[in-house]
């Protein structure tokens, strides 16, 4: 090859190795690259709309709870003697703030970590309503004694039990799956735990909290796969245990009578159920305007509790009332989404046991203020004043945003002692897989 030849081959060689040059910079470039390498390389997963949805509607529920335990209790609290028209308005704040610091604080909670404390939970709920009976210590109000405390700050236990009750059922439930479909393995334990429970409330008495109680639990049975046919034997010996119960007690059973017809004694027995389906009436489709309402002044019993429905049914109307429906409506599908999606047995189950606690609640409220069912004194969930039930309600709320957020990853498989057993047995395994091996080596 002549040598100029074999100079520009070497050249061309020598090009085809080395590196491609690189763009040229712009002054900004090193600027630029700074902010990419410090910007963070993980993003946190976006919100489901099931999260949204109930951490909106409980916000709006919690608003206009404050906006109309004011509408409804500023007369009474100024005719009463406090002079303080907001006196009421005031300690709702204070407890829906509380409330928040819980949800906040259960939203974050770890889901196992609710799972071991669940047994504690319940004993202690059930210490607290065995307290309640026991004489000097109990609070009496109105006849019943529901109460721990003293002066403005009381507690009531029943509404701890009835939410410790669903995670004691989520949990064995889903420790037990095989055990619903069959009548006996429904009856131990958890026929008898809840059996046990609605006993003790009734003897406060506080048959709403037990129905309530019931109720949840039947949903909940239902959802973790049982018969229908054995549900509907448990509900039929319910409410034969229930109706001997309200036949037994005078009051209970003129609650019963007044149900079936309220205008027979308008003035004493079905006085506040009278009073609440005319201050219903009187507000027909759109209301006579919020805070005009005429029944809460001296003529509605209990108005900013659990008749506020129908103070929202005189002030707001038909539509009103529709709106705080829609909101459980809302509330309902999103809290069912959620447990949906979750990734085990568990968290599904605590998921549709929390939604069917508060819409139960929310249904037994809104059928005895509207005559449909009889007055149990239940209150609205989020909406009527009354410390234990927003407190304890907003913390199981937490509970439901909790497994909202997680979505696929909400699942309890993270428990160390499970994990721990389920590494020990694998070793074991293998050990004796290889002794095996071995053994077989030998021999040959």
């Amino acid at each position: 090859m002549p040598p100029a030849r074999g100079l520009v081959a070497s050249a061309r060689a020598a090009a085809a190795l080395r590196p491609p040059l690189a763009p040229p910079r712009s002054p900004r470039a090193p600027e630029s690259e700074a902010r990419a390498e410090a910007a963070p390389t993980d993003v946190a997963p976006a919100r489901s709309l099931e999260h949204s949805i109930l951490v909106t509607v409980t916000l709006c529920l919690l608003a206009a709870g404050a906006v109309m335990v004011y509408s409804a209790s500023s007369a009474e609290a100024l005719l009463g003697g406090s002079g303080d028209p907001a006196r009421y308005l005031k300690r709702y704040l204070i407890y829906g703030g509380v409330g928040l610091i819980v949800m906040r604080a259960c939203s974050s909670m770890s889901l196992p970590a609710v799972k071991r404390a669940t047994p504690v939970l319940l004993l202690l709920a059930f210490a607290l309503t065995v307290a309640v009976m026991v004489p000097g210590v109990g609070v009496n109000v109105n006849g019943a004694t529901r109460w721990l405390g003293a002066g403005p700050v009381r507690f009531q236990p029943s509404e701890l039990l009835k939410v410790s009750l669903v995670l004691y059922a989520a949990a064995l439930m889903a420790a037990r799956p095989r055990r619903v479909r069959t009548l006996a393995g429904l009856a131990r334990p958890l026929t008898l735990v809840v059996g046990a429970a609605c006993a003790l409330l009734m003897a406060q008495p506080d048959m709403g909290t037990a129905l309530v109680i019931c109720a949840a639990v039947g949903a909940l049975l239902m959802a973790a796969g049982a018969r229908i046919r054995h549900l509907v034997l448990l509900g039929g010996g319910l409410a034969i245990v229930a109706l001997v119960f309200a036949l037994a007690e005078p009051y209970r059973r003129a609650r019963l009578t007044a149900f079936i017809d309220p205008w027979a004694d308008a003035g004493d027995t079905g006085f506040q159920a009278v009073q609440a389906m005319i201050a219903i009436g009187s507000g027909g489709l759109f209301g006579v305007g919020l805070g005009e309402s005429v029944q809460k002044v001296l003529y509605l019993p209990e108005a900013h509790t659990d008749m506020i429905l129908a103070i929202i049914g005189e002030e707001l109307g038909l539509l009103g009332i529709g709106c705080v429906v829609a909101l459980y409506v809302l509330l309902g599908y999103a809290g069912l989404r959620a447990a949906k999606v979750a990734g085990d047995r568990y968290t599904k189950l605590l998921g549709a046991g929390i939604t069917a606690l508060i819409l139960c609640q929310a249904t037994l409220n809104l059928f005895a203020v509207m005559g449909l069912a009889p007055i149990t004194g239940v209150p609205l969930p989020f909406i009527s004043y009354g410390n234990s039930n927003m407190i304890v309600l907003l913390g199981a709320m937490g509970l439901l945003i909790n497994i909202a957020a997680r979505g696929k990853r909400a699942r309890v498989t993270d428990d160390d002692d499970d994990i721990a057993a389920l590494r020990r047995r694998s070793a074991d395994v293998a050990r004796r897989r290889t002794e095996r091996a071995a053994r077989r080596s030998g021999a040959a």
